[in-house]
């Protein structure tokens, strides 16, 4: 009698253990109406007196609400960090947002060194570094969003837009880190394939200006 209790608890044991695989198997494939979890690479880019480290950075990807087949949504997280030798100490001033330039990467200095980092999204299009560099990235767009709230983002075939999720002035030479959890980026209108990558990007102001930028492993949103 005592085998036969054992023999129904090991099948339970067993059972559970099922359960959590095909859930596992569920999360990690991204079947319909299951979150995908995505883990990323950490990185790290050296600069004229700046080095960049991106560490814990991943995403979680759903179908959009909108179940029109042209949304998907996002959440990413992470931790930039920028270790800075030297700056001029600066002054900031008003915050006029990217220039809108190919290859700006969201980043404005206003008068004061700073981290940015986000993420660029693109639909249809690789967004491998060559790409970049190359300057598909012409339709820019700061969508200013903050911790507490969605991005949403249009993509037609072919774009790449910039998300700045956050960004820290850096007024003397330090440590600085601009860490996100769960940040939410909605996009919308890409029929087709969409992925994303973050950006990490230092500019340091004065006579000797430098831009150090590190991009992330690009990912598939669907």
């Amino acid at each position: 009698m005592s085998e036969n209790r054992t023999l129904r608890s090991g099948a339970r044991i067993a059972g559970v253990g099922a359960a959590a695989a095909v859930a596992l198997g569920l999360l990690s494939t991204g079947a319909a109406n299951a979150d995908t979890f995505v883990p990323l690479p950490d990185g790290q880019k050296g600069g004229p007196d700046v080095t960049l480290t991106r560490t814990g950075e991943h995403a979680l990807i759903s179908p959009s609400l909108a179940a029109n087949g042209a949304g998907r949504v996002v959440w990413v997280s992470g931790n930039a960090i920028a270790d800075v030798a030297v700056t001029p100490e600066g002054t900031v001033g008003p915050n006029n947002g990217a220039s809108g330039a190919p290859g700006t990467n969201n980043s404005s200095t206003h008068g004061a060194s700073q981290l940015s980092t986000g993420y660029i999204v693109g639909c249809q299009v690789s967004i491998a570094s060559d790409a970049i560099s190359a300057g598909v990235s012409g339709s820019v767009n700061l969508s200013g969003g903050s911790l507490g709230g969605s991005i949403g983002v249009n993509l037609g075939p072919g774009e790449v837009k910039f998300v700045q999720i956050d960004y820290k002035d850096i007024l003397k030479p330090g440590h600085y880190s601009v860490e996100y959890q769960d940040a939410e980026i909605e996009i919308q209108g890409c029929a087709g394939y969409a992925q994303a990558r973050a950006y990490t990007v230092v500019e340091i102001i004065g006579d000797h200006y430098s831009k150090t930028t590190l991009y992330g492993q690009p990912f598939s949103i669907g």
